[in-house]
């Protein structure tokens, strides 16, 4: 089953809604299912280096998701939201997260059978 999982989310909100998207999809892909990930608005931060967890909060988000692309996840990120988008903005994306387009989203929406938004 393909099942693509859209984040919309800052990463560090004050909820573990990001936190338990990237659980979800850490499930899913190791049980054989093929898991594509895409960031837009806020979330992008979630593939930058320097966002780092908030003192106190004990998961490292953008480590999860840099597993997710080690396992082989597709991970995209909203071009438009890349430079609009983030409280991190203007610094640079980690290997793997892979700049998009609304069109690239729109197909993936098409080709999934399932579509989760957090």
């Amino acid at each position: 089953m393909k099942i693509l999982i859209v984040f919309n989310r800052e990463p560090y909100d004050n909820t573990d809604v990001t936190w338990n998207g990237l659980r979800l999809a850490n499930t899913l892909a190791e049980n054989g299912q093929e898991v594509r990930l895409f960031l837009m608005n806020d979330s992008v931060d979630l593939a930058r280096d320097v966002c780092r967890p908030p003192e106190g909060y004990d998961q490292d988000l953008s480590q999860m998701l840099k597993a997710l692309i080690a396992r082989g996840v597709t991970v995209k990120v909203c071009g438009t939201c890349m430079a609009r988008c983030g409280i991190y903005k203007n610094h640079p994306y980690f290997e793997g997260a892979e700049q998009s387009t609304m069109q690239a989203l729109a197909q993936w929406v098409v080709d999934s059978d399932r579509i989760l938004t957090f």
